[in-house]
Parts: C-alpha cells; sequence; structure tokens
C-alpha cells in the first residue's frame, strides 16, 4: 500500500468547492509549462510512450523512444520483428519482457479491431492489452478528448494534502476529483499536480514556504 498523506490535511482552510478553481488558477500561473513530459509525434507514439512509462520514469522512457520511433513506424513494424528484438530495443524500461508482450498484442489488436489506429474512447482503449485506466486517461487527454483525470502517485499525494479526497484508491480519488473540478480542466488539472508535487510539494519534505497555494492548503507547515 502506498503511503498516505490524508492525516497531513488537518487544518481548516474552506470548502473543498470554494478552493478548487483558485487552486487550479494559481497552480497554472506558478507552471505554465505543465504538460506531458513525454516526447512523441503522432498518436501511436504516445501510446507506446506511456505503456513503456510504466514503473520507470519519463526521462528513461524518452531516451530509449528516440530510437525506437525511427525503427518501429507503424502498428505491422512492432510484429515484424522476433519478440526478442523488441524485447532488447526497450530493455532499458524495465519490465521488458512483460512490456514487449503487451506492446504487440496491442499492435495486433489495433490492426485487427481499429484499422491500425489509435481509439479515442476511453472504453476502447482499456481494452487494448497492457492499457489500464491510467494509461487510458493520458491518452484520452493528449489526444484532446479527457473523460477522466489521471491519478498518478503526484497526483494522488497532492490531492491528499489538499484536502481535495480522503481515499486511497485511485479510481476513487478520480470519482472525488471529478466531482470537482470543472471538466474544462480535466485534462490540464493532473498536470499542474504533478509539476507541483516535482517542483514543490515533495513528498518527504515539502516545500511549503515556497508553494503558490499554501494557504487553501488543510497540510501547509507554513
Amino acid at each position: 500500500m502506498p503511503q498516505s498523506y490524508v492525516h497531513e490535511a488537518r487544518r481548516r482552510v474552506g470548502p473543498k468547492r470554494a478552493r478548487i478553481l483558485p487552486i487550479i488558477e494559481r497552480l497554472a500561473s506558478e507552471h505554465p509549462d505543465a504538460k506531458i513530459a513525454l516526447r512523441y509525434r503522432s498518436e501511436l507514439e504516445l501510446l507506446v510512450s506511456v505503456m513503456l512509462s510504466a514503473q520507470t520514469t519519463d526521462v528513461n522512457v524518452n531516451r530509449v523512444t528516440g530510437p525506437l520511433f525511427e525503427k518501429y513506424k507503424r502498428p505491422e513494424d512492432y510484429l515484424a520483428v522476433p519478440p526478442e528484438e523488441l524485447e532488447r530495443d526497450i530493455y532499458a524500461t524495465g519490465f521488458f519482457r512483460q512490456k514487449a508482450r503487451a506492446l504487440r498484442a496491442t499492435m495486433a489488436m489495433l490492426l485487427e479491431e481499429f484499422d491500425g489506429r489509435v481509439p479515442r474512447r476511453l472504453d476502447d482503449l482499456v481494452l487494448l492489452p497492457g492499457v489500464a485506466r491510467k494509461t487510458a486517461n493520458v491518452v484520452a487527454a493528449e489526444l484532446g478528448n479527457p473523460q477522466g483525470i489521471v491519478v498518478d502517485t503526484h497526483v494522488r499525494r497532492l490531492s491528499q494534502r489538499l484536502g481535495l479526497t480522503r481515499q486511497e484508491d485511485p479510481i476513487k480519488i478520480e470519482r472525488d476529483l471529478q466531482r470537482l473540478v470543472p471538466r474544462e480542466h480535466w485534462g490540464l488539472f493532473p498536470h499542474l499536480l504533478i509539476w507541483h508535487g516535482r517542483r514543490v510539494c515533495i513528498a518527504r519534505v515539502p516545500r511549503c514556504e515556497h508553494c503558490a497555494v499554501n494557504d487553501l492548503c488543510p497540510s501547509s507547515r507554513v
């Protein structure tokens, strides 16, 4: 079970619904560059990058996908090489055997069910092998059609510290956030929390004195 930060939200700072828009506005001003860190040039490259990002860093994925995307340009390309060759090409991302199996199975399904195109509906994306809800949410949002809110470790931690949820399960956290965050911000909101979590609201020692929303945060140590 990941560490919980719910207990840190002790201060009284006002209702969640009254705080959510100021939180979004301030974080958007503080992190105007908040966007996905993975590098891609097509819908297929986006899908592959997000699938490879499990249990590793975006920096590491970008290092691997540079040469990978020069070699594999279509779904057919991932199926045209022996599995062992694809495993070697993605080895540095970790869990390379499982990821290679998922990539090959996904490419086969794209060809068989979706005419080789990456689907945009969340219900279709989660049918792809190796694509869980978080991955599907990332892909849908980056394709301009967010149908949920991405909940990763940063989003979970900051949502708990900000008192936006008392849940531990990512799916339940997402439901709480969907009720609070206006739909037009569903795509941006996770990026704001992710970048704020990397730069300011660090897991072990949050830099509350440098936080743009410390007066709106029930966990602030200021």
